[in-house]
């Protein structure tokens, strides 16, 4: 009998009430509080996330060309539940979708303007344009699918393969053995709930201000608490009911649409933009990005007025990691049936090749509307507007471009749908005793439960004090994860090693 696990689901529960009434009460307070422990934390272990982040990435690339790469996931009997495209689309829909869509436009035009100070880049020159198209496929290709990657196929082995519990401590089950489960294992669950909820809730933040922004674009409606709430609600009761539906239909329909729509939007984007300067900075900035790899993903900034590093990559790292032990579950258990090589296919191969080609086209497209127009209107509207207006300032150069507007809010809708169904399914599971691989899903009223969790934080830190705050506070979580991910990597490596014996 399914019951909830309240050690696990009170901890993080009491810690979000506290930290949402705390932000209330003072946020100025709460905020400098949080970005100070997580300045605290980059400044400090900053060259840490930065090694490990590039380790996680050398060894998936050691297991794929490895003996156990040829490993059935479940053994060799075991069937796969997706096809190869249902299994990429839902992939690609959990990890970062959401960040492309609300990135993709606007980090690279910070980037143009404000390069690092250490590495002598000036600002708004054909050298920024370059770096800015190379900082995109740093930012949202390999390095962040290979941290997912490497805990989600640790999570997928030890749980078909050796029949560990549906847990994060069964991360560790490769280094501890038996010792990794009990009283460890519930409270790293918890910490990691904490993280990815209130990460959900910032994305989800995210995700509404992008909409209104674009209600506002298309049909000049202001951004005010009803319709943040509308919003909000229209979000959270769709990802619930897709969870409640089950992974074999709510998300694998949602994903599939999502993918479609990403696609005719990229294809829109390329064709009536600037296509030929999209395939130009797209060669030059890959050219610059293997040429510089080595130095650009261990750069830290040594100089300490030089904080760009910590500010943008280090962050992100620690972002993706924050929302990784959770989110590895879900991905985890799409892979039964599949290969481990399949494995790495399909969560770090495919999904960085659509990431790159997606931050060439958008990316590409805002550098070239700013850089080459007098007065950089991208930059103006990003200083004056907001960053999630970035996107449809784009769309105004384009034909069409209230239909691309609309076409792109659904995407937007559907992408934290998506990505929020597969997160609270893993959510549940964890806070849910008796979940099997021939009993997979949590009761209904518990996935209820957490996502109306979800929205009400992120709708009470909107409409009261923004979403800055909680955001670090979400963040923080990538510390535990990084120590937890640190000791999955020295599993996978010695799973490796067993398998060559």
């Amino acid at each position: 009998m399914k019951k909830l696990k309240l050690q696990v689901f009170l901890p993080p529960f009491i810690l979000l009430v506290a930290a949402v009434t705390y932000s209330i009460l003072d946020f100025d307070g709460f905020k400098m509080a949080t970005t100070s422990l997580n300045d605290f934390l980059l400044d400090r272990f900053g060259w840490l996330y930065s090694l490990a982040a590039f380790s996680f990435l050398i060894i998936c690339i050691w297991v794929y060309f490895s003996p156990i790469a040829k490993t059935k996931i479940g053994g060799e009997q075991a069937k796969p539940i997706l096809t190869k495209w249902r299994w990429f689309a839902i992939t690609l829909c959990t990890t970062i979708a959401v960040g492309i869509l609300f990135w993709g436009a606007a980090e690279p035009i910070y980037h143009l303007h404000q390069p690092p100070k250490g590495l002598n880049i000036e600002p708004n020159s054909i050298a920024s344009l370059r770096f800015s198209m190379s900082t995109m496929f740093m930012h949202w290709t390999i390095v962040p699918y290979a941290i997912y990657t490497l805990a989600g196929l640790v999570f997928a082995i030890v749980y078909y393969n050796y029949k560990r519990p549906f847990s994060l401590g069964a991360l560790l089950y490769p280094v501890l053995g038996d010792h990794s489960k009990g009283w460890l294992s519930e409270v790293i669950d918890a910490i990691c709930l904490f993280s990815l909820v209130a990460g959900m809730a910032a994305s989800l933040g995210a995700g509404i201000l992008t909409i209104s922004g674009g209600l506002e674009n298309i049909f000049n409606l202001s951004t005010t608490q009803l319709t943040i709430g509308i919003i909000a609600c229209a979000i959270v009761g769709t990802f619930i009911l897709s969870a409640i539906s089950g992974l074999m239909k709510g998300i694998r329909i949602l994903s599939v649409w999502n993918i479609r729509i990403f696609i005719g939007i990229a294809v829109f984007v390329l064709v009536t933009g600037p296509t030929l300067f999209l395939m130009k900075i797209g060669v030059e900035g890959l050219g610059e990005f293997f040429q510089t790899f080595f130095q650009r993903s261990l750069y830290v900034g040594l100089e300490e007025e030089d904080k760009w590093a910590q500010s943008w990559t280090i962050f992100y790292w620690a972002n993706w990691l924050a929302w990784t032990p959770v989110t590895a579950l879900f991905l985890g258990r799409l892979a039964v049936g599949y290969t481990v090589r399949d494995y790495i296919k399909f969560n770090l191969i495919y999904p960085s090749i659509f990431g790159g080609v997606w931050m060439v086209i958008f990316s590409g497209t805002a550098l070239q509307f700013d850089f080459f127009s007098e007065g950089s209107p991208m930059f103006t509207v990003l200083n004056e507007q907001g960053t999630e207006n970035v996107i449809y300032a784009i769309f105004n150069q384009l034909p069409l471009p209230k239909l691309l507007s609309m076409i792109f809010l659904i995407a937007t809708f559907l992408s934290f749908v998506t990505a929020s169904d597969s997160n609270t399914s893993a959510m549940s599971g964890i806070s849910t005793t008796g979940i099997s691989p021939e009993n997979p899903e949590a009761n209904v009223w518990i996935k209820i439960l957490w996502g109306i969790i979800i929205g009400a934080v992120a709708v009470v830190m909107i409409t009261t004090s923004g979403i800055d705050g909680i955001k670090m506070a979400s963040n923080l979580g990538g510390f535990p994860a990084l120590i937890l991910m640190i000791f999955v990597a020295v599993g996978l490596v010695k799973l490796v090693a067993k398998a060559n014996k």
